[in-house]
């Protein structure tokens, strides 16, 4: 046999021995150290880790639970819909300005409220102070379906100049519902 090639082979197993020496040692510390703890010490960090482990996997449930979630979720979605009559088809939010306790977001939100179309853009300012949050609604511009109903158009003006979402997301239900109640009554008699 070749000198290089037994001296390759020497030097292989000269390696591998001191790989060996180098765990044998790692395996008689990690045996000295566990001799330090009681197996009450071990069995308490066993558990304990065994609750983190545990608490992760919680965190990632099984698609089963998700759709079941989902479903709980689409119900909830569909209950609400027949209950206020509104449909939200998009909506998307842009932040503007942010500091450390103020935030600037533009929103534009469209829909529509039983068979009213409706578009609303609006600023929303949200301040906090030590542990309360508040919100301002500010530019706020509402696009509907052009009606014949001066009223209408006077409450989405009105709306707009005090910047109240939640009066005007109310009225609509309310005026929407009884639009598409006559509509229906109109209907039936022709």
């Amino acid at each position: 046999m070749d000198d290089s090639i037994c001296q390759a082979y020497e030097d292989e197993i000269q390696a591998l021995e001191e790989e060996i020496g180098l765990l044998t040692e790692k395996y008689k510390d990690i045996q000295q150290e566990s001799t330090f703890f009681s197996d009450e010490e071990i069995l308490k960090s066993i558990k304990s880790l065994q609750r983190e482990t545990q608490g992760e996997t919680e965190g990632h449930k099984s698609p089963s639970d998700l759709k079941t979630q989902l479903e709980s979720l689409e119900t909830d979605l569909s209950f609400f819909t027949t209950f206020t009559g509104f449909q939200f088809a998009s909506h998307s939010k842009k932040t503007l300005e942010r500091t450390r306790n103020r935030t600037v977001q533009k929103h534009r939100l469209s829909g529509k409220c039983h068979s009213l179309s409706f578009q609303l853009e609006f600023q929303l300012l949200e301040m906090q102070n030590n542990e309360k949050l508040s919100g301002v609604v500010s530019d706020l511009s509402i696009i509907m379906e052009s009606r014949e109903d001066s009223n209408v158009s006077k409450f989405v003006s009105s709306a707009e100049e005090h910047g109240n979402l939640l009066t005007f997301f109310r009225s609509l239900s309310t005026y929407a519902g009884w639009y598409e109640h006559r509509r229906l009554t109109f209907l039936h008699f022709k």
